[in-house]
């Protein structure tokens, strides 16, 4: 498992790639990428976290999935700073040995990320900027899993 929260940007391909070299028991890799969306007047998407505490909160989550499905590999990544449309915001990658533990572990990852990891989002449009909400979808999401 590794957990990273970083300004930097990643490879897409390494970061896959990883979850699986010198590995012959993995028969199967999820992944989801989330990209900062360039909706209406959106010019900025800042991201901010607690130090200590969001790594935490990632491996807690990333352990939860661990005991309910059978895991090869884990990594997660979720930048911070500011961000453009179209820059990737976040990585979850999943090996296993099976397709469908795989894809249920990177949802469940996601999905919980997305509602208790403790990061701050904050819009910037011409008009100003706004600080982002939790989305109702995203906890009806999370519900799946309790």
């Amino acid at each position: 498992m590794t957990v990273s929260v970083q300004t930097e940007d990643f490879d897409l391909a390494a970061e896959t790639a990883a979850l699986s070299v010198g590995r012959s028991d993995v028969g199967a890799i999820a992944s989801f990428l989330g990209l900062v969306r360039g909706e209406g007047d959106l010019a900025a998407m800042s991201l901010e976290h607690y130090p200590g505490m969001t790594e935490k909160a990632l491996v807690d989550i990333v352990a939860q999935a661990q005991t309910r499905w059978s895991l090869q590999a884990v990594r997660v990544i979720h930048r911070i700073g500011r961000l453009l449309p179209g820059e990737r915001i976040v990585f979850v990658g999943v090996a296993s040995r099976h397709r469908g533990d795989a894809f249920d572990a990177c949802e469940f990852i996601m999905d919980y990320l997305k509602t208790r990891a403790p990061f701050w989002k904050k819009e910037e449009s011409p008009a100003g900027a706004r600080w982002v909400d939790a989305r109702d979808s995203d906890e009806v999401a999370l519900a799946k899993w309790e």
